[in-house]
């Protein structure tokens, strides 16, 4: 990765980072309870140097409502001028330290809060939020160094060369941290994105390797996994019909319009069956012109309806390739019975079918009645 890369936040990232804003503004409230409860307990149970009046006022008042103005103006900026949100966020912060480093700098190691707010920033993965940081901690420094009597009381020489150093050192290790993680990060989407691409050939193979291509019905390995399972819980009591569907004439059609028009025809009568059988149902190409459908989930007489509303559709659906004439087909359609194997069910449905044929086509043939229309 460039460097440019690493001194924006991914698309990615983005509601990331506006959550991480929103717990760091959050946390800056707790950081200012804690200290309040700090001071309190230092006053009232270990030798205190300050009266009284100094400490309730100067220590622990007017530090802790500066502070709470402080987080509380950052969090007005996020809430009403979001872009804005990094710069309040690492001000805020660098200001509530600079407070509790100037009313705690008899505690010796108390400057190295200037760290937290650099180490804070590498949280969010970018280069320019932690040099921003480091700029922020550098100004404070000098400020308070400038213009903080009490910040200098407890300054040694030493301190003047070693917190900077240390700031430094702060921000090469953070940066480091942002450096390494979003290397990692890339390499996790790209492992992502790779098993994302995966998972979708393999779906789209599992989709080819189980419809047919012209019609995207089932196909005929499928249909017949479906049919076993059917009978599995037809003899656990579950009730299915199985309807077989014949293109009336077909071979004519291709004769005279054309093998490219049976396809379209084959298709629209796919169309047909898909449209109007249910999400419940399976419907496959079972070979050539024919077509089988599994009902589930519903009564036979429901089935039957569902059988006609296909016939029905197709035997008024006009087609321009075969000038303006329509299609028609046979059905055979009949439920399973306790004891029924799969090739006596499919043999008794396939001699309906037959039969509807023999009696003139454009029919739904079942063994209690047919549907005749001339």
């Amino acid at each position: 990765m460039r460097l440019r890369e690493f001194m924006s936040p991914s698309g990615t990232s983005a509601y990331r980072q506006a959550k991480w804003i929103k717990r760091f503004l959050q946390t800056y409230w707790l950081v200012i309870a804690l200290h309040f409860l700090a001071q309190l307990a230092a006053y009232t149970f270990l030798p205190y140097e300050r009266g009284a009046h100094e400490f309730y006022y100067g220590v622990l008042l007017y530090p802790t409502l500066l502070m709470g103005a402080v987080v509380g103006i950052a969090q007005w900026i996020d809430h009403r001028a979001s872009k804005y949100s990094f710069l309040s966020l690492f001000m805020a912060g660098t200001i509530i330290a600079m407070i509790i480093i100037h009313l705690n700098m008899d505690i010796r190691i108390i400057a190295a809060l200037m760290l937290l707010p650099i180490f804070a920033s590498a949280i969010f993965y970018r280069l320019d939020l932690t040099f921003f940081t480091f700029a922020l901690q550098a100004v404070a420094f000098f400020v308070m160094y400038r213009w903080d009597y009490w910040f200098k009381y407890f300054f040694s020489s030493f301190d003047l060369i070693a917190i900077p150093i240390f700031l430094v050192v702060g921000t090469l290790v953070a940066s480091i941290m942002i450096i390494n993680g979003r290397e990692l990060v890339s390499d996790l989407e790209a492992s992502l994105t790779a098993k994302q691409d995966l998972l979708i050939e393999n779906a789209i193979m599992r989709k080819l390797s189980t419809t047919d291509a012209l019609t995207d019905l089932y196909n005929h390995i499928s249909f017949h996994e479906f049919y076993d399972r059917a009978l599995e819980y037809g003899d656990q009591g579950a009730p299915f019909h199985l309807a077989l569907i014949d293109i009336d004439n077909f071979k004519l059609i291709n004769d005279k319009y054309g093998h490219r028009t049976g396809d379209i025809i084959l298709a629209r009568v796919a169309k047909a069956i898909r449209d109007i059988t249910s999400p419940a149902d399976i419907a496959a190409r079972y070979g050539g012109e024919e077509f089988a459908v599994l009902f589930f989930e519903k009564t036979f007489e429901e089935a039957e309806a569902i059988a006609e509303k296909i016939r029905l559709r197709l035997s008024e659906t006009p087609h321009e390739e075969m000038d303006g004439a329509a299609v028609t087909v046979s059905i055979g359609l009949k439920s399973y019975s306790q004891g029924n194997t799969k090739e006596l069910l499919f043999e008794e449905v396939d001699a309906l079918l037959y039969a509807a044929k023999h009696e003139g086509k454009n029919k739904v043939r079942t063994p209690y009645a047919s549907t005749i229309f001339t």
